[in-house]
């Protein structure tokens, strides 16, 4: 049984990690540029004051310092890990020590995993945010006598947004939800320049194979997909794309890669990488016919995308070889590595998302925050994209922050643009 620091208010591997907690939280603020002037304007309006936040997000150095953020905002936050494996207990630790409430540790069990979810839960927060949906999930299912107090939620990742829209289709969701993902300055960034270097940082330090030369199969031509697929063409791989959709099939090879079916793909690939949100894209009779010595990984969300526990019983031998490497003998004889247990790669086996690309994720977060809040009271129980103009600013203040000047238009520009009597 993990020996964890807890108190009523946290529960933490290490209360003593906290003061390298608040040198990675410097270290990240220090990147952070655009998020950190949000927090300079939230610290002089205060509109979060009296606002409770619950949160399920990794409890990363750039989470911590969008933590920071809203409790200079006024919000009085609790937050739980999204991941069992994605918690730098530093943070947490640092995070404890700053009056949070956060509980989480790298390594949790399932029992402690669902714990500290309805941790978070019973603060009965008034806006939640979440990676992934597990705390509207629960909220809605056993706890729906707090939905009348909630003003509305956020959601990080494509797989959340995929999810709330099916409980929205169904007339299940009962309160309002900001899509995050979906605004540009979040899925064109996030999503293809943070998980294409961070889930190859995963895999390297994992495994540290060589890329060069490899044939990669990309599991998903989804934005992540996209990032992925051609990180991997930049570090010299073969890569082969698998997909479902026909549009995201034909961008992929449009864009120069070789698409086939998993079927096919499988006995090609030295290295794997799922990307897709959905469940058993690899499943037990692709790795049956992968290469000996091939790599798995998942950087999708949920641990379903890998059919890891066909695997295992399909599996001679399972050992673990690396911290973040477990290696299953095949009944072929054949050697496959997984990598960080088929969960989230880039989070487990590495840190997550550089905290650039985090800022301006977490931008958008505060700015659904306060739309949920001016809004309050006015919106149905649906799913909601940010207003174009929040991109807009998201993406000046990232510009500002890389000391990056642009162009702007002149009055005759402007007018012409508004106008349609100007012939060619």
């Amino acid at each position: 049984m993990e020996t964890l620091t807890e108190t009523q208010n946290y529960v933490v591997k290490d209360i003593s990690l906290a003061e390298q907690g608040r040198k990675n939280l410097a270290w990240a603020e220090l990147q952070m540029g655009g998020l950190l002037k949000v927090r300079q304007r939230l610290s002089q309006e205060k509109p979060f004051a009296g606002i409770k936040i619950g949160l399920a997000l990794h409890i990363t150095k750039e989470t911590g310092v969008l933590v920071r953020t809203m409790v200079a905002g006024g919000a009085d936050v609790a937050i739980a890990s999204c991941n069992p494996l994605s918690t730098q207990d530093d943070i947490a630790a640092a995070l404890a020590e700053e009056n949070v409430k956060v509980f989480g540790y790298k390594g949790e069990t399932d029992e402690d995993y669902y714990r500290f979810l309805e941790n978070v839960i019973k603060t009965e927060p008034n806006i939640t945010i979440d990676d992934g949906m597990d705390l509207v999930q629960i909220i809605h299912q056993k706890y729906p006598h707090l939905i009348p107090n909630i003003i509305g939620g956020a959601e990080e990742t494509t797989t959340g947004v995929i999810r709330l829209k099916a409980m929205e289709a169904d007339g299940a969701l009962k309160y309002p939800i900001v899509a995050v993902n979906d605004s540009k300055t979040k899925h064109l960034m996030d999503n293809i320049k943070g998980t294409g270097q961070s889930t190859f940082d995963g895999i390297l330090r994992a495994s540290n194979v060589i890329v060069a030369g490899k044939t990669v199969v990309v599991v998903g031509y989804g934005n992540c997909g996209k990032g992925v697929a051609k990180r991997a063409q930049g570090m010299d791989a073969n890569v082969i794309v698998t997909e479902v959709d026909h549009f995201a099939a034909l961008q992929a090879a449009m864009d120069g890669f070789r698409v086939m079916p998993m079927a096919e793909a499988c006995k090609l690939g030295d290295i794997f990488v799922t990307l897709t949100g959905n469940k058993h894209v690899i499943d037990t009779h692709h790795a049956e016919q992968m290469k000996d010595g091939a790599v798995v990984a998942n950087s999708g969300h949920f641990d379903i995308e890998i059919n890891v526990a066909g695997m295992k019983e399909r599996a001679t031998g399972v050992k673990r070889v690396r911290p973040f490497l477990d290696e299953f003998t095949m009944p072929s004889g054949n050697r496959i590595y997984l990598c960080a247990e088929g969960r989230l790669v880039n989070l487990a086996a590495a840190e997550g998302h550089p905290s650039t690309i985090m800022s301006m994720s977490f931008m958008n977060q505060c700015f659904a925050a306060e739309f949920l809040l001016k809004n309050r009271g006015q919106l149905e129980p649906k799913v909601y994209v940010l207003p174009e103009e929040k991109d807009q600013e998201v993406s000046k203040l990232q510009l500002e922050a890389m000391n990056v000047q642009i162009d702007t238009l002149t009055p005759e520009q402007i007018k012409y643009l508004n106008s349609w009597d100007e012939g060619t």
